[in-house]
């Protein structure tokens, strides 16, 4: 049975030729135009920014989007090949009414999709959300005559104006005094030339590796330890003090220590947390329900706490704004600064972790093995919304005196860990994250629920 179209909160995802077309996207648009133009009654013209990740069916979708923006009287400034977070930027600095992304994030080339933002750079909440699906499914476009058809130009800016954001929230002399050895791997995705030139703004000595924006992945796109071997041995190779790999949107960042060991994902937003934490004592962060108790562990020490949420960036964001969080993001590499943008963004991270460094004096490794000390397994099944909660049934059925959150699917928080259980907003799969302090008490929940899986999955 072919793969469905996913249209969630977090906008539209496919496969390219299967499920995914131009006349699909140039829709998309034009929903998202009538809904902006809805929003208020007064007749000024709307500008939406719109970027695309480096994948080659970008350009395609892109064409599609504008064209079906253009349909509804709404104009489009082509931001070109940018990164998800700069899109963010560009569309605040342009005084936009809303933005796009063409983008398919962490999943591989046969995929893209479409990410929507409004004025304030977030992704829209579910209610609104769920008005643009209405207005697409329904077929509710408010289309226009020739005259009043939308307009696009270009603009070429985003690379200088987001360095020019992140670089603030540093010292740019002192992480250059040090002359740091860096590896970066930007995976031939959109983050590689802005990577590269706030690396070198920074003073560090770059080794480049995947920075040209082909859309061609010279690995797997997500990064995890399996796609990133090249990336272990080429900060061995290079003696280098860090290595970096961002994804194809550049909004996630993962490290590989100066030993050429794979830190992971998870110590992104942590070591960042402890930057922040360092400058704020007593402040409040925000990180989703699937992030490592590693910031928590950060924030009691610095007297402060941590604001849990469902997954996704938007959520993470509005709990940073609501109690002004010094600091947020998601364990899967993203890290949230609201004085650069409510996006995750690797570029603040990659920043953050060097001028942590700088400070400090010490390695990436020592500041590691500072914060860590908890094993952490993540697992996806192929499984619906039905099966899932099927599963979560009976998850509550085995662990009865866990404390249960089920703001998003269900996380179970033991004395001696946590697990987590939702569905994906972006594949047809359910994801299983578990944390624990001993890794023989991370294997007696694996096999748990590898049990109750195969029990529910067949």
């Amino acid at each position: 049975m072919a793969q469905e179209l996913i249209i969630s909160i977090s906008g539209m995802r496919g496969i390219i030729g299967a499920n995914l077309f131009p006349e699909t996207a140039a829709t998309y648009g034009a929903a998202f135009g009538t809904f902006l133009k809805e929003q208020t009654a007064d007749k000024k013209r709307r500008v939406v920014a719109i970027g695309r990740d480096s994948r080659p069916s970008g350009s395609m979708l892109l064409g599609a989007v504008v064209s079906g923006l253009a349909s509804v009287g709404v104009d489009a400034i082509d931001l070109g090949i940018c990164t998800t977070p700069g899109v963010g930027i560009m569309l605040r600095h342009l005084h936009c009414a809303g933005g796009v992304v063409i983008t398919a994030s962490h999943n591989p080339i046969e995929y893209n999709g479409i990410k929507l933002l409004l004025d304030n750079g977030i992704a829209p909440p579910k209610a609104l959300a769920e008005k643009i699906r209405k207005i697409y499914f329904e077929k509710q476009l408010k289309r226009v005559n020739s005259a009043d058809c939308g307009q696009v130009w270009a603009n070429d800016k985003s690379c200088e104006i987001h360095i020019d954001k992140v670089l603030p929230l540093v010292n740019p002399a002192q992480i250059a005094a040090k002359k740091f050895k860096v590896v970066l791997d930007s995976i031939n995705g959109a983050g590689g030339p802005v990577g590269l030139l706030l690396l070198k703004k920074l003073g560090c000595n770059v080794t480049a590796v995947n920075i040209e924006p082909t859309g061609i992945f010279a690995h797997g796109a997500e990064p995890t330890e399996e796609n990133l071997k090249s990336l272990c041995e080429n900060v061995r190779k290079a003696v280098a003090d860090i290595g970096f790999a961002q994804d194809p949107d550049a909004d996630r960042l993962a490290i590989v220590d100066n030993t050429g060991r794979y830190i992971g994902e998870e110590f992104t937003l942590a070591l960042a947390a402890q930057y922040m934490f360092a400058k704020n004592p007593g402040a409040s962060a925000a990180a989703n329900l699937s992030t490592s108790r590693m910031i928590d562990d950060i924030a009691a020490a610095a007297g402060g706490k941590v604001i849990r949420t469902p997954v996704g960036e938007a959520h993470v964001a509005q709990a940073m704004i609501q109690h002004q969080c010094v600091i947020g993001g998601e364990g899967n590499g993203g890290v949230i600064d609201l004085r650069v943008g409510p996006i995750r963004d690797s570029l603040v991270a990659m920043a953050m972790v060097l001028q942590l460094m700088a400070e400090t004096g010490k390695t990436v490794t020592q500041l590691a093995d500072s914060l860590g000390g908890y094993t952490m397994h993540k697992t996806k099944y192929k499984a619906d919304a039905q099966r899932a909660k099927a599963i979560i049934e009976k998850a509550k059925q085995i662990f009865p005196d866990a404390k249960l959150n089920t703001s998003d699917g269900c996380r179970f928080d033991f004395a001696d860990g946590w697990l987590h259980i939702r569905t994906s907003n972006t594949e047809p799969i359910m994801r299983v994250i578990l944390e624990t302090k001993d890794a023989a008490i991370a294997q007696k929940y694996l096999k748990t629920m590898e049990s109750i899986c195969k029990e529910t999955l067949g």
